[in-house]
């Protein structure tokens, strides 16, 4: 995907802190939405930590995560991925929270979670006239992609459940919906729809798409899942993560070492 990006501010120049688009981004952003479901439900349901325990947990890793990474220079794929899986726990935790803990109806959480993303992407753009993720080579523009993940993340979740509370699909049909939606990003990419809307829109329905994954193999078989709960898809998912996150260090296939001023 390419698109004219103004050059970067007057700041502390770093390499692009974020990896390239690739099949590899995709499938370990799936794999870390999946996990952001079913690890978050194994914390908080079945060692009954509660949502608020989990949440405050989870969310001093992901400070602690948020500061080494912006303490790098460029992409480390272990760290930024650690910090995208953790991202993806939050922002689940957060939709959570206002759904279980405060009786947030799911339409009123998609609706306010869509008002914000959309404020955060004005707020970004205007900051920094571009929304380009070829273009996280400062401080600034990094905090803007970690605020605006965050958002997805937990849009992304009421979005889902609500999807699911409207149809009352099973866990395995609710995979469809996202996974088509995705298939029609893709078409509209390929056929020259601005790219950075287009994977701004993907990037937001992987979570649904990756929670329904979950759902499907933790529930059980009389709901129409597969039964597996929340420990082993967790783990499975998570060493999944590591043995790409391993390649792609020992590739570096997937870095953007320098971007020109005038593409991302």
């Amino acid at each position: 995907m390419t698109t004219n990006i103004a050059s970067p501010p007057a700041r502390v120049a770093l390499l692009n802190k974020v990896p390239e688009v690739t099949v590899y981004f995709w499938v370990i952003k799936i794999l870390c939405t999946s996990v952001g479901e079913s690890f978050a439900d194994y914390i908080n349901e079945t060692l009954g930590f509660g949502l608020v325990n989990t949440t405050v947990l989870f969310g001093v890793a992901l400070v602690a995560a948020l500061a080494y990474q912006f303490r790098t220079r460029a992409y480390t794929p272990w760290i930024y991925w650690l910090t995208v899986v953790l991202v993806s726990v939050e922002g689940t935790l957060l939709t959570d929270n206002l759904t279980d803990g405060h009786d947030v109806p799911l339409w009123i959480s998609s609706t306010v979670f869509t008002v914000l993303l959309i404020a955060v992407f004005g707020a970004w753009y205007a900051r920094e006239r571009t929304l380009s993720i070829h273009a996280i080579n400062t401080t600034s523009r990094e905090g803007w992609y970690w605020l605006t993940i965050l958002v997805t993340f937990a849009l992304g979740t009421a979005l889902g459940d609500w999807t699911v509370e409207l149809t009352g699909w099973s866990p395995g049909a609710s995979i469809l919906l996202p996974l088509g939606l995705i298939a029609l990003c893709l078409v509209a990419w390929k056929a020259g729809i601005n790219p950075v809307l287009t994977f701004w829109v993907a990037f937001v329905l992987t979570r649904p798409l990756g929670a329904n994954i979950g759902d499907y193999l933790a529930s059980e078989r009389s709901e129409g899942g597969l039964g597996l709960g929340t420990l082993w898809p967790s783990v499975g998912f998570l060493v999944a993560i590591l043995a790409v996150v391993v390649y792609l260090t020992a590739t570096r296939i997937d870095r953007i070492e320098a971007v020109p001023d005038s593409a991302a």
